[in-house]
């Protein structure tokens, strides 16, 4: 019988996932002889035996890989016939030209969970138990390839018994990178603000009975620092918000395991899929109302964030506690996430009780990532740990690498290579030195692992971004200004594999426009290298400019002004009656007037904003979009009715004038309608003027494919009428799913939009 021998090449996530001890035992399968290794592009194999043989063996990597594995090609060519003895795992080689594709961190898998809790197993209650199909990947690399000498394990020396099953291929820990046990690997420490140790027999046991008292803890994790505190105590609760300086703005939540679901929120098939994923996301999950879970810990929402452990500690923490713990990000409000021990001590003390630490470090810090049911698609809202940096694959081929900067609030960027957009973790709001430090950090640390040296730069044109000011800065020879909303409508563009003309509708807050305006209710047509503005909302002045952002009340009063002139002062309605009690009245009167320190904007996430402060729901916000997600909150979904408005087509752009919809809401108001009727008849509305619009311009250009994207676009009842509806009159609708339609994916919008104008240009 002939023998052949055969290199090949598999590339993909195929490293650190138990990808070589597969191929090792599909060749003893299939009787070949060989080598298999890590190396800078994937995994290599050099395999020798029959025809027949050969051809089952290739085809078995395809079909029965491992589970955290994702290949993405399986090249193989013809070699030199050796006459190996035998077939064996090699060391992995080094490269200068080194590319290769990282799995994120993943929730512990099953196996390793009955080991946990098995008291005759040797890792028994063992926090950092871990093997080739689980735990950390992207938060403990240094460099690649992806190594044990690579990572922050390093300097846990491997124990006699730990190394056995790490050489041995028949073990599930084979080449597992952070293999450790209780006597060779990393050890967690319970200590109180001050450094000093608590001595315990068991520190997790005793963390938990510290947060059945009320404590609020400090928690080590994967990606960085967790406040964590009883979520059914609303006293530790309020005391996390008072410390953390986080007034209103929603906790997320874990529960011991997902039988919790069902006792605290009201999830679909989807929501439980999502949340059991191993990718382990924060679901936003609507919440029953007698839920154990107060209302402390998200006011005023009907939905809770909610996560089951996806470490060894949470997991043993969770079933000692057996309560659902609050489980958020550690930080002072606006910082980036603690992950550094020394700065946690620091930033945390005057929030945090204890500390429940461990020694092994975090090389990238990484927040949890968070997702929703929109549209019944598994949508992410901030993609992050569980998903970085798996990269979202296009249909298109970079022929010049492309790094792209994103925006100013939620921040990612992104780097494009061959056929893959490699979106960074979230950044956060470049809001201070700390952040900006992790943004740059984090640019490097990528350029680093997937050996990108971009040769265009993209950014968005705002001036005062400080992602615009590093970009302008860099001494990357092509740098490329991108419109905010159009990034956004090709964000989505790229995420759904469309390469053609679409109509794009891009709902958010805010925006930077080429005319000097605020843009954010943008109605386009656009292609991956360019946009027609083919209609926006009618302008609504910003009195104080930034300041009518954190007041809303002062677009309401713009909205009412914009619509009535001075008659507003004769309208009877709650919110006129409460104005004029404010000294400050004649003044935002004068400014909005005379245009003074007024800035305009078209932005559908003010309009919301106002319509909510108008009805009394909330005039002034503690975090991002409050207004307009309580006014989502109250409306009363059994409610069809609309309310008037106008498109002015004589116009260019057409503009969507809204005073038609201020006059009805005066109406009702003056009525006494509920407003959960009125914030209805609001969404119906703006669902309504989107399929309305968008069909308009299809009849014009002949386009039958509309994208919805923006912050605005995580509205789901917004977004799931307008779907609807669109739907309903042949129009082709694209929504986001892998990518955030937020500015957290603005970052990728940005990169395809430079790399055809760079093509172009």
């Amino acid at each position: 019988m002939k023998m052949l021998a055969k290199k090949i090449i598999v590339k993909g996530i195929v490293q650190g996932v138990g990808f070589r001890p597969f191929i090792y035992r599909l060749a003893q399968q299939y009787g070949l002889r060989g080598t298999v290794s890590n190396n800078a592009h994937g995994v290599e194999i050099e395999a020798e035996g029959d025809h027949t043989s050969m051809q089952l063996f290739i085809h078995a990597i395809n079909r029965s890989s491992p589970p955290l594995a994702l290949i993405d090609k399986v090249e193989s060519q013809e070699i030199d016939y050796k006459g190996f003895n035998d077939f064996i795992i090699k060391a992995s080689n080094g490269s200068d030209e080194r590319f290769t594709l990282i799995s994120p961190d993943v929730a512990v898998c099953d196996d390793c969970l009955h080991e946990l809790f098995d008291p005759n197993d040797r890792r028994y209650r063992y926090p950092f138990i871990n093997c080739t199909n689980c735990g950390p990947r992207f938060t403990i690399i240094q460099d690649i390839p992806y190594d044990r000498p690579n990572t922050t394990m390093s300097i846990f020396p491997m124990c006699s018994d730990c190394k056995r099953e790490y050489n041995d291929p028949a073990n599930r820990r084979f080449h597992a990178q952070p293999n450790a046990c209780p006597v060779c690997g990393p050890t967690v420490t319970l200590s109180d603000i001050h450094q000093n140790i608590v001595v315990a027999d068991d520190v997790v046991r005793h963390t938990t009975t510290l947060l059945k008292a009320g404590k609020i803890i400090a928690l080590k994790g994967l990606g960085g620092y967790h406040l964590a505190c009883d979520a059914t105590n609303n006293e530790a609760v309020g005391q996390l918000r008072k410390r953390k300086r986080r007034i209103e703005k929603p906790f997320a939540i874990m529960i011991p395991d997902i039988t919790w679901l069902d006792r605290l929120c009201e999830p679909n098939r989807q929501e439980i899929s999502f949340i059991q994923s191993i990718n382990r996301p924060i679901v936003l999950v609507r919440r029953k109302d007698n839920s154990p879970v107060g209302n402390e810990v998200a006011p005023n929402n009907k939905y809770l964030g909610v996560m089951l452990p996806y470490t060894p500690l949470h997991h043993i923490l969770l079933n000692d506690a057996a309560m659902p713990l609050v489980m958020t990000s550690a930080n002072i409000s606006e910082e980036p996430i603690a992950y550094k021990d020394r700065d946690a001590f620091e930033r945390l003390s005057t929030i945090a009780d204890y500390f429940l630490v461990h020694n092994r470090d975090i090389h990238m810090r990484c927040d949890d990532s968070v997702g929703a049911v929109l549209n019944n698609r598994q949508t992410m809202l901030r993609r992050s740990r569980g998903y970085v940096p798996y990269p979202v694959k296009l249909n298109i081929h970079t022929k010049q690498p492309v790094i792209a900067v994103g925006g100013h609030l939620k921040n990612t960027f992104c780097y494009m290579k061959n056929e893959f957009a490699f979106l960074s973790h979230h950044i956060g709001d470049l809001e201070n030195y700390e952040t900006l430090r992790s943004f740059t950090e984090g640019i490097e640390h990528f350029k680093n692992l997937f050996n990108i040296t971009p040769e265009v730069l993209a950014y968005d044109m705002h001036p005062e971004y400080l992602s615009t000011k590093y970009a302008i800065e860099s001494d990357i020879p092509l740098k490329i200004p991108v419109q905010h909303h159009h990034a956004h409508i090709v964000s989505c563009m790229a995420e759904n594999n469309l390469s053609g003309e679409v109509i794009g509708v891009s709902f958010d807050g805010t925006g930077y426009g080429p005319d000097g305006t605020i843009w954010g209710g943008e109605i386009m047509t656009a292609t991956p290298a360019g946009y027609n503005r083919i209609a926006h909302f009618d302008h609504i002045p910003l009195a104080g400019g930034e300041q009518a952002i954190r007041e809303p009340w002062r677009i309401a009063f713009s909205l009412l002004y914009n619509t009535f002139g001075n008659d507003y002062i004769n309208i009877d309605i709650p919110f006129i009656r409460s104005l004029q009690t404010m000294n400050a009245l004649p003044v935002i009167e004068k400014m909005i007037r005379q245009k003074l320190n007024t800035p305009v904007t078209s932005a559908a996430g003010r309009l919301f904003d106002g319509i909510a402060a108008l009805c009394g729901i909330k005039q002034t916000i503690n975090y991002e979009a409050q207004a307009a997600i309580e006014l989502q909150m109250l409306a009363d979904e059994h409610i069809s009715m609309y309310y008037d408005y106008d498109i002015d087509t004589a116009a260019t752009p057409w503009k969507i004038k809204w005073q038609g919809i201020v006059k009805n809401i005066v109406d009702d108001l003056q009525q006494e309608i509920p407003v959960s009727a009125i914030s209805q008849k609001f969404h119906n509305t703006m669902a309504l003027i989107i399929s309305d619009t968008s069909e308009r311009v299809g009849k014009e250009t002949g386009l039958q494919d509309v994208i919805l994207s923006g912050g605005v676009f995580q509205n789901v009842l917004l977004l799931e009428k307008s779907v609807a509806l669109l739907s309903q009159r042949g129009m082709n609708v694209h929504t986001h799913s892998r990518v955030p339609p937020n500015d957290g994916g603005l970052s990728l919008g940005q990169a395809v939009v430079a790399m055809n104008k760079a093509v172009n240009s």
